[in-house]
C-alpha cells in the first residue's frame, strides 16, 4: 500500500482544482494579503484588503500610507498594531525592487514574512514546487500520521517533501489547506464520509 499515492490520489478526487482563496490582482497583494492572514481566516483577510487595496491601488501609495488608517482598515484580523506596521514596512521595500522577486532570502527578511508566507508567494506567483505549512497543513499531517503531534511546522514541511514528489508539493498545499478547512475540521471532522480514515491515525483513536 503506497499511503503517498493514496492520500495525493484522494485529494485530486476531492479537490480537483485546487487554488488560493485569497483574493489578488497584484503580485505585492498577494504577499501582503498571505502575511495578513496569520492567526486569521482567509474570508477576513479578503475583506480588509478589499478596502485596503482600492484605497492604496499602488506600491507607491501603500507605502506613504498613514498607520492609523492601515490600523483601522485591518483591525477586523487582529494584531492589527503590528500588522499595519508591516503592511507599510512590506511596501516600503519592495519600492526598491518594483515587484515581488523570486527570491526566498529577501522576501524571509521582509516585517512579518517568515517561511509559510514565503512559499505561499512562490508556488504562486512563480510555480515552485513548495508547501507551506499552516494551522490546516499541519493538522492534516498529523491525523494522517505523516507527522508527529510534537513536530514545528518546518520539520513537518521537510516530511511532507520526503513524503510526496516535488512536482506534487504546490498542488497539495491547497489541497492540504482546502481539505482542513473544509473537510477535516478542527473541530467536527467529516470522517464519516473520509475515504481516508483506514489510513488515519485520528480516526482511530476516535473509533
Amino acid at each position: 500500500m503506497n499511503k503517498s499515492k493514496i492520500i495525493a490520489d484522494y485529494m485530486d478526487e476531492l479537490i480537483p482544482n485546487p487554488k488560493c482563496e485569497l483574493n489578488y490582482e497584484k503580485d505585492y497583494e498577494l504577499l501582503i494579503a498571505t502575511m495578513l492572514s496569520a492567526q486569521t481566516t482567509d474570508k477576513r483577510v479578503n475583506e480588509v484588503t478589499k478596502v485596503l487595496f482600492k484605497k492604496y491601488d499602488s506600491i507607491e501609495s501603500l507605502s506613504k500610507a498613514d498607520i492609523n488608517d492601515v490600523m483601522m482598515i485591518i483591525r477586523p484580523v487582529g494584531t492589527y498594531h503590528k500588522k499595519a506596521k508591516n503592511v507599510i514596512s512590506i511596501a516600503q521595500a519592495l519600492l526598491t525592487k518594483g515587484f515581488v522577486p523570486n527570491d526566498r532570502e529577501f522576501l524571509e527578511s521582509l516585517d512579518g514574512v517568515g517561511r509559510k508566507t514565503t512559499n505561499v508567494v512562490l508556488s504562486n506567483l512563480y510555480g515552485e514546487n513548495v508547501i507551506a505549512v499552516d494551522t490546516h497543513v499541519a493538522r492534516v499531517s498529523k491525523r494522517l500520521g505523516i507527522a508527529k503531534e510534537k513536530d514545528d511546522v518546518f520539520l513537518i514541511e521537510q516530511k511532507l517533501n520526503k513524503k510526496f514528489s516535488k512536482k506534487q508539493l504546490g498542488r497539495l498545499h491547497h489541497q492540504f489547506v482546502l481539505f482542513g478547512r473544509y473537510y477535516c475540521k478542527a473541530l467536527k471532522p467529516e470522517c464519516a464520509n473520509c475515504k481516508l480514515k483506514e489510513i488515519c491515525k485520528y480516526y482511530k483513536k476516535r473509533i
